[in-house]
């Protein structure tokens, strides 16, 4: 029987004190709501409906083309959220999963364990809950003397006995898909929030003969809502444990995994080792054997197998096999090293490429450049790339030698094989197999400092 979900992603998200939409905030590197998303699409469901409302756009535009998405204009409560897709699902059979765009934790295992209890069970509507020893802000699930669900009573409406209760409901239900739309013809905002409760349908349905169950999941941080930026670091904490753990156990060796920050999508191969304070963010991609020195931070790189990252910033890169970066080095976006290459203390790399064993040692800047093989690049060059108005690229073929201090005013190429004498600034090509020396002749006047003036 096919089972569709709903995200709820309407709320601004008042206690995030900001004005991004709260399922846009990041968790691990991801959207929380993209979180949700991909957790179901593990859990098998491929129809995902998502109701928008604070932000709209925003969030629109950074989902899938294939999530189904439907406005709410007023945010009046979890039911109106679900009652506004009423003309697009209200007569379909199946199972639906109501799920908060703001649980970016509850894993594709979870998700697969409770639909199978609310299929298994019989039930019309199930509750994933869970406890806690602080219930504080949750619903509460109230429960009849055989175990099913009377009803679940939202912190504002409890009663002082029922706050002392300590299972919870963590907002995320399956419900028989026509009965939940029947029930939500009939719920109310008689309440202290004068909202549409979502769980109000779970009375309705009770009341109606429906069999009622809840899921009792043990981990509380599982289901953890965020709704303010403390519960966002946390969340953030958990996930990161998370992660560090899947990598180690794929062989990946994290000196201090509590100060090491691992993205979401980021991919690592085995006998990598990663040393504390280390940061890998966005669509990052690491190879084998590769060593990341502390204080690094790669972004949306691939770092190839061998490869040896000394503190240093790698940011829209490619980094080949066997290759050394600082420490120090920053390697700006676009910028693409060969094998073996080595860029050294204090140099920044921008939208260049190095091929096969090229060396840029040290205190230099390579921007809008090529390099061919084995070439050397002495201190201190500078490829001048940008004339206060446009960006032009600067071209070393293979085993050239550039000395210290050079400056190569680009649009300029220097051939294969040819040598650039320390100091000079070139600013025409130079062929193949030469020597440039472009420096001012060197004049000394003897005594000049003992003169009487």
């Amino acid at each position: 029987m096919q089972t569709r979900a709903i995200i709820l992603a309407a709320g601004k998200g008042t206690r995030m004190k900001s004005e991004k939409s709260k399922v846009l905030h990041e968790v691990g590197g991801v959207p929380m709501i993209q979180h949700v998303i991909d957790n179901l699409r593990k859990a098998g469901i491929e129809e995902i409906h998502a109701v928008l409302g604070h932000e709209a756009q925003a969030v629109r535009n950074r989902l899938d083309d294939d999530i189904n998405t439907t406005i709410q204009k007023e945010q009046l409560g979890t039911a109106h959220a679900v009652q506004q897709l009423h003309e697009a699902l209200g007569g379909t059979d199946g199972q639906t999963m109501v799920i908060c765009g703001d649980t970016p934790l509850i894993s594709e295992t979870t998700m697969q364990t409770f639909m199978k209890y609310h299929l298994d069970s019989g039930a019309k509507a199930t509750i994933l809950s869970t406890r806690t020893q602080i219930p504080y802000g949750y619903g509460r699930i109230i429960r009849k003397e055989n175990g099913s669900v009377r009803r679940i009573v939202e912190q504002k409406d409890a009663n002082p006995a029922e706050q002392e209760i300590k299972e919870v409901s963590s907002g995320t239900f399956i419900f028989d898909n026509r009965l939940l739309f029947e029930a939500l013809e009939k719920v109310d905002n008689d309440n202290a929030q004068n909202e549409y409760y979502l769980p109000d349908a779970i009375a309705i349905m009770r009341d109606r003969g429906a069999r009622v169950e809840a899921y009792l999941t043990p981990d509380f941080e599982e289901v953890l809502g965020i709704n303010d930026k403390m519960a966002l670091a946390k969340a953030e904490e958990v996930l990161r444990e998370r992660i560090n753990t899947q990598h180690m156990q794929n062989g990946v060796t994290l000196i201090d995994p509590k100060t090491t920050y691992i993205d979401a999508e980021v991919q690592i191969g085995p006998d990598t080792i990663i040393y504390p304070g280390a940061v890998l963010r966005g669509q990052t991609r690491v190879g084998k054997n590769v060593v990341i020195s502390s204080g690094s931070e790669i972004k949306d790189s691939f770092i190839d197998d061998e490869v040896e990252v000394k503190h240093s910033v790698v940011l829209g890169s490619k980094v080949g096999k066997g290759t050394t970066v600082g420490p120090f080095a920053q390697l700006r976006p676009g910028s693409e090293l060969g094998k073996a290459v080595k860029v050294g203390n204090f140099v920044e790399v921008k939208k260049s490429r190095l091929a096969d064993e090229a060396k840029v040692s040290h205190l230099s800047y390579i921007g809008d450049a090529e390099i061919g093989a084995r070439s050397n690049i002495g201190c201190g060059t500078i490829t001048v790339n940008y004339d206060g108005k446009n960006k032009f690229k600067t071209e070393i073929g293979a085993d050239a030698f550039i000395g210290c201090n050079s400056n190569l005013m680009a649009p300029v190429k220097i051939g294969d094989r040819s040598f650039i004498a320390a100091g000079s600034t070139i600013t025409d090509e130079v062929p193949e197999d030469s020597l440039a020396i472009a420096r001012n002749r060197q004049t000394t006047k003897e005594g000049y400092l003992k003169k009487d003036n």
